[in-house]
């Protein structure tokens, strides 16, 4: 009998994370789901930890307690981030290190952590959930913008570092129907304020699940979907 696969996904507890967690728990993969609050369900194939990406403690932690109980993941879904709304003249710093420590060194964290012994397996995917505000600079979002940017060099300099044992994947939604925006750490407004039309975020599970399921030796590298009407 094939052992049941593992997934651990960063800030699955709701929206798009919540809908990957769905999608691989029907497909019998076992799923632990790492945030800071517990997700809106669970099921037999859906754990939670609670853990704070931000927190290196949290991170080793969370890394004990998964090869302790499940063992050496087979699937990284990198999918925690915030948001963030304002001028690069006028805003916060601290809250500005707040989406870096979250959007990138919490990414950062997860593949020192967990990437070693997937390596030493010689197997395992790694999907790196970003957004088409990477490279793309706009008023009031540089600072979610380049923790995007930084989150795809990344993503990119992992896949070469790693090959040709893990594949890497990047998945940049548009515009998505989640409460990110209202869960913004600063700066107000909804998916509707963009009157550009929304994606499911199942849709987005597709994409990720479509990724990891192509032939031995085939690798999808980066997958974008948004509205059709989106203009960015």
């Amino acid at each position: 009998m094939q052992k049941q696969r593992i997934a651990i996904i960063t800030g699955g507890s709701s929206g798009i994370g919540l809908a990957i967690a769905k999608k691989f728990a029907s497909h019998n993969i076992a799923v632990i789901i790492a945030d800071i609050v517990q997700p809106e369900e669970t099921s037999a194939d859906i754990s939670y930890k609670a853990c704070d990406i931000s927190n290196s403690k949290n991170i080793n932690d969370l890394y004990q307690w998964v090869t302790d109980n499940y063992g050496i993941p087979d699937f990284l879904i990198l999918n925690a981030g915030r948001g963030i709304r304002e001028k690069l003249s006028e805003g916060d710093p601290e809250k500005w290190q707040k989406i870096l420590e979250t959007n990138v060194m919490g990414a950062l964290r997860c593949i020192r952590a967990f990437i070693p012994q997937m390596l030493e397996r010689k197997n395992g995917n790694v999907i790196f959930i970003s957004s088409v505000s990477a490279n793309q600079p706009h008023p009031y979002g540089g600072i979610y913008s380049a923790s995007k940017s930084a989150l795809e060099v990344i993503a990119e300099t992992l896949r070469l570092e790693t090959i040709p044992y893990i594949n890497v994947t990047i998945i940049s939604p548009g515009i998505t129907d989640t409460s990110f925006f209202e869960n913004q750490i600063s700066g107000s407004g909804s998916a509707e304020d963009h009157q550009m039309g929304s994606i499911s975020p199942t849709e987005i599970a597709e994409d990720v699940f479509y990724s990891i399921n192509k032939k031995p030796g085939t690798s999808i590298n980066k997958i974008v979907t948004r509205p059709i009407a989106q203009e960015f």
